[in-house]
């Protein structure tokens, strides 16, 4: 065994490792809640529960995902109840059984909050759905994935210009606040709705040969090809309905993230000139990344161009995606760059993101690597998704 196939071993035993002795075994100590159902909405930084904070969609569908897929790998037993827990809470309480989708926020009881229609949210829930129904061949995960994936292209399909719609009412009207979350643009058409729109559809695609799918699927990647990836290799991240661009902000996360998951969507498709297309990007893509890196070996979170601004703290999710994306990078095109890269955004994240004291991983730290204590360890948007995803990926790899 040579140096670097020694050194990728090395790394595959690590994130074993605090995937199952540090990442889950957190959500399930942690993130259960025994009294009104499902999981917590909230952990704060050091651990404590707030057991009547509200609860989002997106983090449940993201639990169910976690657990569906770890349990398809190890076939651990608790692993297969926590997913459980978390599609039986989804099919009871997020799903709209009048109008199609699933709500946005929940109370802690499990009363609703939001009944927004965020398709960003639906598309989670068609990964979670899709994943589970993988791991434990229940119908009626499938049939749910089914139905939902209608709802997106019934109502969030643009069939004149192409994309999807950001969000809805409940009744699917059009919504004046489109956005994800306060930092956001308000617009029609955003990337990060299309990315996991694809990651959702993918999946969904592994479960479900239907031709309909194929080809929203097919489309998806090309118009990250076209519209989406632009030609200094990073993401346009805001469109109006007409795809005018509206920003030229680089998110070094979505970025490393999208370079592999369009490749794994080319390949689920069995499409071998996209395929080849899209590894050919994954390499670009993670060339062009490597300008958000710190000599730490951390990723950066944003930069703005035109205002040549950094935001050079470095959230959990971006590293954990680096991981994935650098390693990606090297197993296309054997260029050692990319698995040092990788290496070392392995190592920042042991000695800077992973929280030995209190479980899991820390939010963000700023450039120093100090944590930011008034960040969630669990909420609407932490999750146990990319860093556990990122642990299966290099696992598989």
């Amino acid at each position: 065994m040579d140096t670097s196939e020694e050194t990728i071993q090395n790394l595959k035993e690590e994130v074993k490792q605090e995937l199952t002795g540090n990442i889950l075994p957190f959500w399930l100590e942690r993130s259960v809640d025994n009294e009104n159902g499902g999981f917590v909405g909230h952990i704060d930084f050091h651990g404590n529960i707030l057991h009547e904070a509200n609860k989002g969609a997106v983090l449940n569908a993201r639990i169910l995902w976690t657990f569906s897929a770890a349990y398809r790998d190890l076939k651990i037993r608790e692993y297969r109840e926590a997913a459980d827990r978390a599609y039986w809470y989804i099919t009871e309480s997020f799903l709209d059984p009048v109008h199609g989708g699933v709500f946005w926020e929940l109370d802690f009881r499990g009363n609703l909050v939001g009944t927004k229609k965020q398709v960003y949210a639906i598309a989670f829930a068609i990964y979670g759905m899709a994943e589970y129904y993988l791991a434990t061949g229940e119908d009626d995960a499938l049939k749910i994935s089914q139905s939902l994936f209608r709802d997106i292209e019934k109502h969030s399909f643009d069939r004149t210009r192409n994309g999807y719609f950001e969000a809805f009412t409940r009744h699917w009207q059009p919504i004046e606040d489109l956005r994800l979350s306060e930092k956001d643009q308000n617009e029609n058409k955003t990337m990060n709705t299309h990315l996991h729109i694809l990651e959702a559809y993918t999946n969904l695609y592994r479960a479900w040969k239907d031709e309909e799918l194929a080809g929203q699927l097919r489309n998806l990647v090309l118009l990250f090809t076209e519209k989406f990836v632009n030609e200094k290799g990073h993401l346009n991240l805001f469109f109006d309905d007409d795809w005018n661009l509206k920003s030229d902000l680089v998110s070094f996360g979505h970025d490393i993230e999208c370079s592999w998951l369009l490749q794994e969507a080319a390949e689920v498709l069995e499409d071998d000139d996209l395929v080849k297309k899209t590894k050919k990007l994954a390499v670009i893509i993670a060339g062009q990344n490597m300008i958000g890196l710190d000599s730490d070996g951390g990723l950066y979170y944003e930069y703005s161009p035109s205002r040549n601004e950094w935001d050079t703290d470095k959230h959990w999710w971006p590293q954990a995606e680096a991981v994935v994306g650098y390693y990606n990078a090297y197993r296309i095109s054997g260029d050692e760059k990319f698995l040092s890269a990788s290496l070392n955004n392995w190592k920042f994240i042991k000695e800077n993101i992973i929280d030995a004291k209190n479980g899991e991983w820390h939010w963000s730290v700023n450039r120093n690597g100090t944590p930011k204590v008034n960040e969630q360890k669990a909420g609407f948007w932490k999750c146990p998704y990319h860093n556990s995803r990122a642990c299966l990926e290099i696992m598989k790899g």
